[in-house]
């Protein structure tokens, strides 16, 4: 048998950064992806966000692709949000993605950083953020 453990963060936002997810609908939305990925054997440890975007935690199978399990995610759930009208206008996810690799011994911070969105984004926005993560990934040299 083997034994596999990769940790991915992955961070995706709304389609030109619309706060489509408020309260009630970013927690059905993400019960949805929790359900919808379980059922594609996609193993979320922990999922959350703001009203703009999303956080997910990701143990990756040994078959799976970061893209594929971006497409089943954001494709189903946006096709879903559209389908129950949860929101006025048509619901899309932005294109791009941010991905990155998460050591064993940091998991647990991870999952407390994103478990704390709606706190954290009381003081600084999305687009500070993802810069930051960028940043840090070493994608941007500032």
């Amino acid at each position: 048998m083997s034994y596999i453990k990769v940790w991915l963060h992955f961070v995706w936002s709304t389609k030109d950064r619309k706060p489509f997810l408020t309260n009630d609908i970013r927690q059905k939305v993400f019960r949805h992806i929790r359900k919808n990925a379980r059922e594609k054997g996609i193993f979320i440890d922990f999922i959350n966000g703001y009203v703009e975007h999303a956080h997910c935690l990701i143990s990756l199978g040994s078959d799976q692709t970061i893209e594929k399990i971006m497409q089943l995610i954001k494709g189903e759930s946006s096709f879903w949000i559209n389908k129950n009208g949860l929101c006025k206008e048509k619901f899309h996810w932005q294109d791009d993605y941010f991905v990155v690799s998460v050591s064993e011994n940091v998991v647990d911070n991870v999952r407390e950083y994103i478990k704390n969105q709606e706190v954290h984004h009381q003081s600084k926005s999305f687009d500070d953020e993802f810069e930051n993560f960028l940043k840090r990934a070493g994608f941007k040299d500032f």
